[in-house]
């Protein structure tokens, strides 16, 4: 039982109860402290939620410390690529893998959101956890900056069949007429292992543990979601001034 739904219990005893609290030993305590549970089961689940909720905003407070505190490193990196229009009035954060499916899945309406709205920026947070393939991938489309082939690269491999590899990678870089071994140079480029180093402290900080994972404002959104849930939040954001 946790020690709010005993508090409770015991709250509700003591209520119920012609004696106090120092006129009763342990044993009878707790005997009627299991015998109010009894009588009345519904307080367990009213505690359990009750935590729950607590838990839930001082959750809900961190996140808000943290975004305060990581507000510059989020929105205004000079090594992440910014989407959309980059002196928009609202912010997206999107933390992403190219071999994530559930990043492709939402590819089109984070496209969608940034078509709708011109007045929204998104910043693309590369954050490759599924494997090497997916650092190889995070790799080569912040290299592909130095080319000016950041957009097209992108949306090339979030729309390519199967994972993102070296295979697929020098194939798209290819189709898109970049040169393959200054794509190879510029993938060792510091500031393409420091854009990757900060997602990486930025994710720990957010207590974020999958992709994709979003940053609307002064809101942190875990998980897919779709256009309209998007267009909702940059709303709020953009109510929120």
């Amino acid at each position: 039982m946790t020690r709010l739904a005993t508090s409770t219990a015991l709250a509700l005893c003591l209520a119920t109860t012609p004696l106090s609290a120092e006129d009763m030993s342990r044993d009878q305590m707790q005997e009627l402290v299991l015998e109010t549970i009894r009588e009345n089961p519904e307080i367990i689940m009213e505690a359990l939620q009750t935590l729950q909720e607590r838990e839930e905003a001082a959750k809900a407070d961190q996140a808000q410390a943290v975004l305060s505190a990581n507000r510059a490193a989020l929105e205004q990196d000079p090594n992440a690529p910014v989407l959309g229009n980059p002196d928009g009035d609202v912010t997206v954060v999107e933390f992403f893998d190219y071999n994530c499916g559930y990043c492709r899945r939402v590819f089109d309406d984070v496209h969608a959101l940034i078509e709708s709205d011109p007045n929204v920026r998104v910043v693309m947070r590369e954050w490759p956890i599924l494997g090497e393939e997916s650092v190889y991938a995070a790799r080569a489309s912040l290299a592909s900056r130095a080319q000016g082939k950041y957009v097209e690269f992108h949306n090339a491999l979030m729309e390519n069949e199967g994972r993102a590899n070296e295979a697929s990678i020098m194939r798209i870089a290819d189709e898109l007429g970049m040169d393959a071994e200054q794509l190879k140079r510029d993938m060792d480029a510091p500031e393409v292992a420091a854009h990757i180093q900060t997602s990486m402290q930025l994710t720990r900080a957010l207590n974020l543990n999958g992709t994709p994972a979003f940053v609307f404002g002064e809101q942190l959104v875990p998980g897919a979601i779709d256009l309209e849930q998007m267009q909702e939040l940059v709303a709020q954001a953009r109510d929120a001034g």
